[in-house]
């Protein structure tokens, strides 16, 4: 069931009417096709059903929310869970106890994990509120833990992200009153069209689906000019502070690597795919640009959606045999069995694996994005059926528009060791082990890393550094909160420079021990003060 409490915290939201003050809990049936039926009166829900027991163990209850958590669950867990709001945690052991025949499993759900925030058009993975946008999966964001971020910020109208792609309908819902174009640029069958709804489609307005920045602005220009990146270097000077290119080129060209160092120093990101070149012919040797330039946070793509490989195991007619698909922190979509035995671990196809290498940084959902171009020019409620990095990048790009949201004076410099440090070490996922090295610091955790960013500055918790292993790249942090690192290894090549206001303790199962060609530099600076205020969605979270 811990399983199942992990996938479900995913796909909770905070919503106006429903305080923490409230009871959160799941509650899983017996059976699937259970689903009780209520009359709404005022405020709450009364049970208009005919199972007496059931009845009689709700009524001394004020029930806000009592419906299934996904609406088009695979899993036969979710199928079966409900997730319910009540003014009293009693409610879930009188279910359990009075109404055994029908519920089988119930658990509390924790204060810190309902800090969440739901727009009105999050898909069918909505559990609070309506939805009144496209009727689609947005698992992906739920997997990424967005509406975790989301409850600290939804973005800000001053944080530009530029998108380096074909052309955008400046008039749509998704991108008007926000967007310009700098550069003209062709329409490329809507693939920037799709690429700037994932980084900062507009949300909470009743229409398609949310991006990951969803309340930033847009400046969209060109993807030409590669060895100057002259383009690029025009929307720093215009103030963006990230720019997604979703396009690589096997060349370098040193005008281009010395365009990047003058845009960070501006402070711009600029984030960019590794390429969507099959691992079978790329063989981690072959490097695309502008991601394989120095300072610039390369991407590539990795599977979310089943959490373990029993649980999406095919059958393929035509040769008779066994494969797993989209399997959650599997750097490639598919997979086969040795001799055919789905009882051993799978190995992953290469030819399912998009380009990795050593200059990948970071990896995100490649698979199951939502199509906004086919919505918008063909009228189709499609999902991406093969890993893709052009739309991983998106999701990164928005996840660092959200950063500069909730903190203006972030440093850009920083904004790669953040996303590494929140990143989902996967160096232990047995098929990917023959890739390691070539898929970066992990997967992205867009709620993590703009929580960090919180703590930070926000100095109410510790900033915590735990869980991952490095043994290369420079990292960079400045908090003015206390630091903690705990299971936590800085190795080899590694190095650190960490400052802190307060203090830094260096806490259980934490390696510290690069080589000759590493650093560690820690330092206390008490003089340390924030150059600006946190801008939350909600000032009063600094209360919480």
């Amino acid at each position: 069931m811990r399983s199942l409490y992990i996938i479900m915290l995913s796909i909770l939201f905070s919503f106006s009417g429903y305080c923490q003050n409230d009871s959160w809990f799941y509650l899983r049936a017996r059976d699937t096709a259970f689903v009780p039926t209520f009359e709404k009166t005022g405020d709450f829900l009364y049970y208009s059903g005919n199972d007496k027991l059931l009845k009689a163990a709700l009524k001394n209850y004020n029930i806000k929310i009592f419906k299934k958590t996904w609406k088009n669950a695979k899993k036969q867990n979710l199928k079966k869970t409900f997730f319910v709001v009540a003014d009293n945690p009693a409610l879930m052991t009188d279910l359990l106890q009075n109404a055994s025949h029908l519920f089988e499993f119930g658990e509390l759900i924790a204060e810190e994990d309902k800090k969440i925030f739901e727009p009105n058009d999050y898909g069918l993975t909505s559990t609070i509120g309506e939805n009144l946008g496209a009727q689609v999966n947005l698992d992906y964001l739920d997997f990424l833990e967005v509406p975790k971020a989301w409850y600290y910020t939804t973005g800000s109208r001053d944080v530009i992200i530029g998108i380096s792609d074909g052309s955008l309908d400046l008039e749509d819902k998704e991108f008007a009153g926000k967007s310009k174009s700098i550069r003209k640029s062709s329409l490329s069958n809507g693939h920037g069209m799709g690429v700037a709804e994932i980084a900062a489609g507009q949300g909470d307005n009743a229409y398609g689906v949310p991006g990951v920045c969803y309340d930033c602005s847009i400046y969209g220009t060109s993807y030409n000019h590669f060895s100057t990146l002259e383009q690029l270097v025009e929307l720093s000077q215009l103030g963006v502070q990230v720019i997604n290119c979703s396009w690589g080129l096997t060349r370098y060209y040193e005008t281009a690597q010395q365009a990047i160092y003058e845009m960070l120093e501006n402070g711009t990101v600029v984030v960019a795919v590794g390429h969507n070149e099959p691992f079978s012919t790329s063989h981690g040797k072959r490097v695309y640009y502008p991601a394989g330039y120095d300072k610039v946070i390369a991407v590539s793509s990795a599977s979310h959606r089943y959490e373990h490989f029993t649980e999406n195991i095919l059958y393929l007619e035509e040769k008779k045999i066994y494969y797993i698909r989209d399997i959650r922190y599997y750097v490639g979509q598919t997979g086969g069995f040795k001799d055919n035995d789905t009882t051993q671990i799978p190995k992953l196809y290469p030819i399912s694996i998009s380009n990795l290498n050593k200059t990948i940084d970071i990896v995100g959902p490649g698979t199951g994005i939502f199509r906004y171009s086919k919505f918008k020019m063909e009228g189709k409620l499609e999902m991406t059926e093969f890993n893709q990095t052009s739309i991983v990048a998106p999701l990164v790009s928005g996840t660092i528009g959200l950063m500069f949201s909730l903190y203006p004076c972030l440093p850009a410099e920083e904004v790669e060791t953040i996303l590494k440090f929140t990143s989902t070490n996967i160096d232990d996922v047995e098929p990917n082990k023959p890739y390691a090295g070539m898929y970066g610091a992990g997967m992205l955790n867009t709620g993590r890393a703009v929580k960090m960013v919180f703590d930070m500055f926000a100095e109410k918790e510790p900033v915590k550094i735990e869980n991952q292993r490095f043994s290369r790249w420079d990292f960079k942090l400045t908090s003015i909160s206390e630091v903690v690192m705990q299971n936590q290894k800085f190795t080899e090549e590694a190095t650190l420079n960490l400052t802190s206001k307060k203090r830094i303790v260096i806490s259980e199962n934490t390696d510290l021990r690069p080589n000759a060609k590493g650093k560690i530099h820690l330092k206390i600076d008490p003089t340390l003060k924030k150059e600006c205020e946190l801008q939350l969605r909600d000032p009063s979270i600094l209360n919480d």
